[in-house]
């Protein structure tokens, strides 16, 4: 299976938490006209805590971000500024779990858009995501099941998956896609 687009590549974490709040619940095309018009008001590409403080709340809602979107850049910033928030050269050397632990505080950051983090711009190659529902399809498809199995039953099957629990996760939503009969892979993540 070829790697993902983006996998394993250079990164900045603090932007790619920022994109991921703000692509939340959105289609793709909504969110990257946000995400334009966010770099536009802040006129810079780069979000962090000195480009987002270039603009108030205010200028955030004008440009399409949530009140609750705002919210969590504003946490993410405050955070970063704290020095809370591992640098990508920090993450190479901390623990999967570590990484989970030190970014879910941050208001809008939940286990999932980590994992994702750890996936694909870690390629960290022991993730699996099991409150994702097409994983949690895909696995369903493999075993025949009537129902999905719970993240708790993912888990304890995937355990004897390690260490290419990534692996397994990327076979498990190719599968999921095939069930549902998509003709393209569905994009799963802008961290």
């Amino acid at each position: 299976m070829p790697t993902p687009p983006g996998w394993h590549r250079p990164f900045d974490p603090v932007d790619a938490l920022a994109r991921a709040i703000l692509f939340q619940q959105l289609s793709g095309k909504a969110a990257a006209t946000i995400v334009a018009r966010v770099e536009t008001a802040i006129g810079s590409s780069r979000l962090h805590a000195d480009t987002l403080g270039r603009v108030d709340d205010a200028a955030l809602r004008a440009c399409g971000v949530s009140g609750n979107k705002a919210l969590a850049l504003r946490d993410l910033a405050k955070r970063e500024v704290a020095g809370e928030i591992p640098s990508l050269r920090r993450m190479a050397w901390m623990a999967d779990i570590a990484i989970i632990e030190a970014l879910v505080p941050v208001r809008g950051i939940g286990r999932w858009t980590v994992e994702m983090m750890l996936m694909f711009r870690l390629g960290r190659p022991d993730v699996l995501p099991v409150d994702d529902l097409g994983i949690r399809k895909g696995a369903q498809r493999v075993d025949g099941l009537d129902a999905m199995p719970t993240p708790g039953e993912l888990a304890a099957r995937g355990a004897r998956w390690g260490p290419h629990r990534t692996l397994a996760a990327l076979y498990l939503w190719k599968i999921a896609d095939a069930a549902a009969g998509a003709t393209q892979a569905v994009p799963r993540s802008q961290t």
